[in-house]
């Protein structure tokens, strides 16, 4: 595994969204991980370096939190998502996967897209795209600090999957823990790494109950669940 046990300074987090029950459902997930700040209401309220937008492969920015968004930060950001996934993806950014953006803004500095599904308004309850995508957003800001030390110390998400990809508030909540939990364990060279030990990992979930979550170990085969 090209995996490392992450040693970099703590970035805070914030999970904030409309929804009632994905932010009860959060709040159920994320209780023993207290230092996880958790809102209702709108991501364009909340204060951070870097925001987390769920989007499509080919990055338009064309419903849900991706729209509002691209009406806060101007039409230019759709734009430099799109050409950073040109360049980086050849234009079409798999799920599992994330470019972080220039937001042209001062709050957040920047933005994180990552697909949680191909297109628009799919389907992807019964799917593992939600913990995909919120470890390759992780993962991102693993990346950029990287580049450029301490340039996020702050990161904001939305519920991942919970509108138009119609995943449950619980399913939704568990799996952003995986994909937190991930982040704070470790930081892969490569999105590739990432995917393939997601999955690897998770591919049995469809059997365990919903209230269940799993933390993945990259280190060994199975996942221990919790």
């Amino acid at each position: 595994m090209a995996s490392n046990r992450v040693q970099s300074q703590p970035v805070r987090v914030v999970l904030t969204d409309l929804n009632s029950a994905v932010v009860d459902a959060w709040h159920a997930a994320f209780a023993d991980t207290p230092e996880i700040e958790i809102r209702k209401g709108s991501i364009l309220d909340v204060k951070t370096d870097a925001w987390v937008n769920p989007t499509n492969s080919r990055g338009r920015m064309d419903g849900g939190a991706d729209a509002a968004i691209k009406r806060h930060l101007g039409a230019g950001i759709q734009l430099r998502v799109q050409r950073a996934i040109r360049d980086g993806f050849g234009g079409s950014l798999p799920v599992g996967s994330a470019v972080c953006v220039p937001s042209g803004a001062v709050d957040p500095k920047f933005l994180i897209p990552t697909p949680t599904m191909e297109g628009s308004s799919q389907n992807i309850s019964e799917t593992l795209n939600v913990a995909l995508a919120c470890a390759a957003a992780f993962q991102a800001v693993h990346q950029q600090n990287r580049k450029a030390p301490g340039s996020i110390g702050s990161v904001a998400l939305v519920g991942m999957g919970a509108r138009t990809g119609r995943v449950s508030a619980r399913v939704c909540a568990n799996l952003m823990w995986t994909g937190y939990t991930l982040f704070n364990d470790h930081a892969f060279a490569d999105y590739d790494d990432l995917r393939s030990t997601v999955v690897a990992q998770l591919d049995d979930i469809e059997a365990a109950p919903v209230t269940e979550r799993v933390r993945i170990d990259p280190a060994r085969k199975g996942a221990g669940r919790r």
